[in-house]
């Protein structure tokens, strides 16, 4: 995928966009032109040397033969399998799945580009500094408990606790295990050595006031003698704790996790995700766990695909964020009834969203730390293998309970299943699942039927809670319309400084051109930005402007590492297809006109008179194209087009 979305993208009434930069389009060419993308790929995938272009096998598809090259003169990437390509950022962006000015931060800080961040609203940059120092707080604090519990003297007990279940040094290091003092002094006294305030300490969570709305009755901190497990957004940062506790406290709940702020928000954080995502991908499912210690226990043991939510149910957020990685999803809960009503629960929130739920069966008494514990990683291998689709999970457990021994017991099951089976939003699936309830209830499918007609009959009820605005990523961007002509156009707009400046003079030819044919707005943004045809650079960064769908328009077809040898040459070759186009269009547009009925005389002259100027302009470049059969009858193919000579053979014209 190319870069998207350097800043807030508006439109004016003629579809021109209008970029509110966050980050100037300088400083993006800046992180662009100090980032090699061989380098920056190999770090990721091994790459292999072929001719003047290096390949390997697609990191974003599976597949046996390389077809992924990275382009060193235009610092581009391209997948001939998958479609995928485009820059620097577009590769972190695919690969780590962040969003735009994620990526761009985090090529800047490989690099060492100083960004600097565009605001007009003071408000806004005052709340984004506030919570770069909080992040910073977190990211300071995890490393100071975890150094406390590897070496304080006072933390014997907690490193005690981890080896009774079974985690050594290793596992601690790996999550950035660490642990709380139960004298909050000292971390107070430690926290203002590093010069956080006492508003950063309670913003943060860690505290909190003595009593509530008074600033003058002090902090105390939230967490005392306990273990403190980082929990981390998408992209690492530490933005929460869980913190267990170590002595029995009846007073305080056994674990206790930070509580909403302005960086966390418990119902779109799944912890483990930042390390999970890339399998996930990978095994196409995600392995859902209820507790942290299941996730981590999970990932000790090679399944690198667990996640778990922290502190609370799986939500309609969760959903939508799962959405982004994987159509399944494997629930691995404890085998009790809390469990299965928490299995469930997720069900409700994860199916509305077109995701797929399978149950592993855990034994009773079991968890996913236990189990790997007592029975190792093949036998869970085994349970996951065998995870069962919902309904086949819920019926034989309620068959093996004795809820199905009623009459009246089957009909409560059969109206509770119809009111799961009406959640799927796909009809295959759910015909499929409807064969698998009536099976098992021993009823006939065109009942559930009905029974699901009602269900959707009746008034919606606020059973779930869903967001007003839709997650950007959670639906596909498909390309903008555009004609081939106009698309080469473009393509030379990018390449060529000449084909560029002959453009940018035709503007007004161009604009009037676009009342026939699609995507010229998207010429006449390119001409208007004027990037650098040059510089990898700038072009990318004005790749990176554009909302997703003018992006996708831009970059398939001929790539755009290829440039004309003659970009004056093609853009006149070009320009003269392109008015051969339109005058077709037009003559096929007078010629439907002439045709309606009730045509008053003055009219029919009208058109006669403008169909005659056309028939001569379509002469007169008649000599230089022919009419192609195979493409649709209001397109011309030039008898030699030029851009035969350098387009990239095999790809669409």
């Amino acid at each position: 995928m190319w870069s998207c979305g350097a800043g807030r993208v508006t439109y004016g009434g003629g579809r021109t966009p209008v970029i509110v930069a966050q980050i100037p389009k300088e400083n993006i060419e800046q992180v662009l032109s100090a980032t090699d993308i061989v380098d920056l790929v190999n770090s990721y995938v091994p790459l292999k040397r072929a001719g003047s272009q290096y390949r390997a096998n697609c990191p974003f598809h599976s597949e046996k033969t390389p077809s992924f090259y990275v382009n060193p003169a235009r610092q581009s990437f391209h997948c001939f399998g998958c479609g995928k390509g485009g820059d620097a950022i577009a590769f972190v962006r695919e690969y780590e799945n962040l969003p735009f000015m994620e990526a761009v931060r985090k090529l800047a800080g490989r690099a060492g580009v100083q960004l600097r961040e565009e605001e007009a609203d003071p408000d806004a940059d005052q709340k984004r500094r506030s919570k770069g120092r909080i992040l910073d707080l977190h990211r300071e604090a995890a490393e100071y408990f975890h150094q406390l519990l590897l070496k304080s003297p006072d933390a014997a007990h907690a490193r005690d606790y981890l080896k009774s279940r079974g985690f050594g040094r290793e596992m601690a290091a790996n999550w950035t295990i660490g642990w709380m003092p139960e004298n909050g002094r000292t971390f107070l006294d430690w926290a203002r050595s590093r010069k956080f305030t006492g508003r950063e300490l309670k913003d943060s969570g860690i505290c909190n006031l003595r009593e509530e709305n008074n600033a003058r009755s002090g902090l105390f901190v939230r967490f005392q003698d306990r273990l403190m497990f980082p929990i981390r957004n998408e992209v690492g940062d530490v933005i929460a704790f869980t913190a267990r506790q170590l002595r029995e406290n009846k007073n305080s709940g056994k674990y206790i996790n930070s509580p909403e702020t302005a960086i966390y928000k418990k119902s779109r954080v799944f912890f483990a995700l930042d390390r999970a995502k890339k399998s996930i991908l990978t095994e196409k499912a995600a392995l859902l766990c209820e507790g942290q210690l299941d996730a981590i226990c999970c990932h000790e043991h090679g399944f690198t695909h667990a996640i778990a939510t922290s502190g609370t149910a799986c939500t309609t957020e969760h959903a939508k964020i799962l959405k982004r990685y994987t159509g399944n999803v494997l629930i691995c809960f404890d085998a009790d009834n809390a469990g299965m009503a928490a299995v469930e629960k997720a069900y409700r929130q994860l199916v509305p969203e077109g995701l797929g739920v399978r149950v592993v069966e855990m034994p009773a008494g079991d968890d996913p730390d236990s189990f790997l514990k007592t029975h190792g990683k093949e036998a869970f291998r085994q349970l996951l293998t065998n995870a069962k689709e919902f309904f086949h999970f819920k019926l034989e457990r309620a068959k093996s309970t004795g809820l199905f021994d009623s009459p009246t017991e089957r009909a409560a099951a059969l109206n509770q299943c119809a009111e799961l089976l009406s959640l799927i939003t796909d009809f295959a699936v759910q015909d499929n699942q409807l064969n698998i309830v009536a099976t098992h209830l021993q009823t006939s499918t065109s009942s559930l039927r009905q029974e699901i007609a009602k269900i959707k009959a009746k008034p919606q009820r606020a059973t779930r809670e869903r967001t007003v605005t839709e997650d950007a990523d959670s639906t596909p961007a498909k390309p903008t319309p555009m004609h081939r002509i106009v698309a080469v156009l473009c393509h030379l707009a990018l390449t060529s400084q000449p084909a560029q400046h002959l453009l940018s003079e035709q503007f007004e030819s161009l604009h009037e051109a676009s009342r026939w044919l699609e995507g010229i707005y998207l010429l006449e943004s390119i001409l208007a930005s004027a990037p650098d045809p040059g510089s990898h650079a700038a072009v990318n960064a004005f790749l990176g402007s554009l909302p997703e769908s003018d992006r996708l328009a831009l970059t398939r077809g001929v790539g755009l590492d290829i440039a004309p040898p003659d970009g004056m040459l093609a853009a006149e070759h070009a320009l003269a297809l392109l008015s051969g186009t339109v005058l077709q269009r037009r003559d096929a547009a007078i010629k439907a006109a002439l045709k309606e009925p009730g045509l008053d005389a003055a009219r029919m002259i009208e058109l006669l008179e403008e169909a005659k100027e056309i028939s001569g302009l379509l002469s007169g470049i008649g000599n230089r194209f022919e009419f192609d059969d195979e493409l649709p009858a209001s397109t011309w193919r030039e008898k030699t087009p030029p851009w035969k000579k350098w387009r990239n053979p095999g790809k669409n014209e």
